[in-house]
This record gives C-alpha cells, sequence and structure tokens, in this order.
C-alpha cells in the first residue's frame, strides 16, 4: 500500500518551532503500529500541496493523507480531483470547515485512523471559474473579513480574532451590488439584482468553528446550496447573525436561498471571493459549477 503524507508545518502550530517533528513523527508512528509505512513531505510554499497531491494521484497511490487547514485541504483535493486517490484530513487550522462536515475527528491520532479506515465518501468539487472549492466559496462579507485574518501575525489563530474581526468589519462593511443568477438544474432560472451582505455557495455545511451557513448542504448531492444574505442595518446585522451559531440560518430574514447546479454572480469591478478560505479575486464575474463526486475522501465509518 502506497501511501503519501502532505504535512503543513504552519497551520495550527503558532509559534512552537518543534510542531512539524512531532507531526511527522505521530505519522510514522500510527502506520508503522499498522505495518505501514509513509512517503511524507513538509509543504514549502504555497501550491505546494496541490502539485505533492498531483504527483502523488499520477503515481496512483493508494492514499493521500494531510495534516493542515483548509488552504492546505484546498491545494491536496485540488491535485487529487478526478482521480482515485483518496484523501485522509488531519485537522490543523482555524476553520476546518471540510472536516467538520464530513465528522473527522480532530484528535489526530483518531484522524489517522479514520483515513486508514474503509468507508470512502465521493464527494463534490465546486468551482469558480474553474478553480475547485470543496467546502464554501464565498463572496463579499466573509472573503473581507478571511482577507484580514490571513494578514495577522502568526502565533494569532483561532476563533476569537475571526469573532473579533467579524465584528469590527460588521460594524463598517460596505454591502456591493450584484446580479445573481440562480440555476436548479430542474427549475426556471431566476435572476435578481440585489445589495448583498455576502453571496456563499456552500458545498458543505459550515465555515468551521461552528459558524453553519448552510445546514441542510450535502456533499455527495451534486448540489450547492446558495445563500445569498442581502444587506441589513447595522443592528440588524448582528441580530441576524446569530443564526450562523445556532444552525438557524432558516429563520434569517432578508435571505435568498437555493440549491442550484449552476449559478452566475456579476458587479461592477472587481470582486473579491474565497475558495475554502483562500483569496481571490475576479473581474466583474464568477460563474459557480460543481462536478459531482470528483473528490474521494475517507470519512468515520457510520
Amino acid at each position: 500500500m502506497r501511501i503519501v503524507a502532505i504535512v503543513n508545518p504552519v497551520s495550527g502550530a503558532g509559534m512552537d518551532p518543534n510542531v512539524a517533528v512531532r507531526r511527522v513523527a505521530m505519522i510514522r508512528d500510527e502506520l508503522g503500529a499498522r505495518g505501514l509505512t509513509a512517503e511524507v513531505h513538509l509543504t514549502k510554499h504555497g501550491g505546494h500541496a496541490r502539485d505533492l497531491a498531483a504527483q502523488a494521484a499520477d503515481a496512483r497511490a493508494d492514499l493521500v493523507i494531510v495534516w493542515g487547514g483548509d488552504g492546505t485541504v484546498n491545494e491536496t483535493g485540488t491535485g487529487l480531483a478526478g482521480s482515485n486517490t483518496p484523501l485522509g484530513l488531519i485537522p490543523a487550522g482555524s476553520g476546518n470547515g471540510l472536516a467538520a462536515a464530513l465528522r473527522v475527528p480532530f484528535d489526530p491520532r483518531r484522524a489517522i485512523a479514520v483515513a486508514l479506515g474503509d468507508r470512502t465518501l465521493g464527494v463534490d468539487v465546486g468551482r469558480a471559474n474553474g478553480k475547485p472549492f470543496f467546502n464554501v466559496a464565498g463572496i463579499g462579507f466573509d472573503a473581507h473579513v478571511a482577507m484580514l485574518f490571513n494578514q495577522r501575525r502568526r502565533g494569532r489563530g483561532g476563533k476569537l480574532p475571526y469573532v473579533v474581526i467579524g465584528v469590527r468589519q460588521g460594524c463598517t462593511y460596505a454591502a456591493k451590488e450584484y446580479r445573481v443568477t440562480l440555476d436548479s438544474g430542474d427549475r426556471p432560472v431566476v435572476t435578481e439584482t440585489v445589495r448583498a451582505l455576502l453571496i456563499a455557495f456552500a458545498n458543505g455545511s459550515d465555515y468551521g468553528m461552528g459558524i453553519r451557513i448552510a445546514p441542510h448542504a450535502r456533499l455527495d448531492d451534486g448540489l450547492l446550496e446558495a445563500c445569498v444574505v442581502l444587506d441589513r442595518p447595522v443592528l440588524s446585522r448582528f441580530l441576524h447573525a446569530r443564526h450562523l451559531a445556532t444552525g438557524s440560518i432558516d429563520r434569517a430574514p432578508a435571505m435568498i436561498r437555493g440549491s442550484v447546479t449552476r449559478a452566475i454572480v456579476e458587479t461592477d469591478g472587481e470582486i473579491i471571493h474565497h475558495l475554502d478560505g483562500e483569496l481571490g479575486v475576479a473581474s466583474g464575474r464568477i460563474e459557480l459549477t460543481v462536478d459531482p463526486g470528483a473528490l474521494k475522501v475517507k470519512v468515520p465509518s457510520v
């Protein structure tokens, strides 16, 4: 059995310089106890995990294990999408949205056991202008918060900085006008012009850290859950934000929701967005599509 492990030495590491050594040792020990070995790589730069995963898929590896946060998972999944090589997750970042949606344990040893288990799920792959995402793509407020979060100094991760940044920006963020087209595939296409605080397309249910944007989303149904949050006065923004923490977003007013196979978002100027927390900028238009079951992921046994 050929196993490739990709370890991000920075994700969730804080200021501890020995995290990488301990992660590599744990992988080797846990596999060794089962009579297995792994080819272990530490990521060195942006895009490295994607390249390593693509090489593993080309070599027909039996399993790729990734230890990192949402960005590293996105890169690794991008390298594996469309192949027969499954992905095993060891969550380590601030959000860990895909791992949460799949109910992968956050304890590393238990996560390794899941990665080596028998159950594999064919996860849908969302695409925004052709670029893959596996959990959530966001436009507007959440992308702006992600940008500010990513600008912090290393060692200041976790939920609290997200909350602090979100509260500050919730008071000042200026919503934009968008033209949103939603195509469910079996009903008439809907196009509306809206002033939106944020627009999310969810494959999984959670952003991570208990923030649930799409409680009805399923990772293997061939659909994305569109969630368009219309702009509200500042006090209303905070009042209705509670629905994200309680998983009751369906009760929030001033929203447009729907299951889609394709969507288009247009506006004047640049569109700052994120794919699984990784930032991007598009010029005026983003088209979203979905590839059903294109990524194989190891999940806990039922």
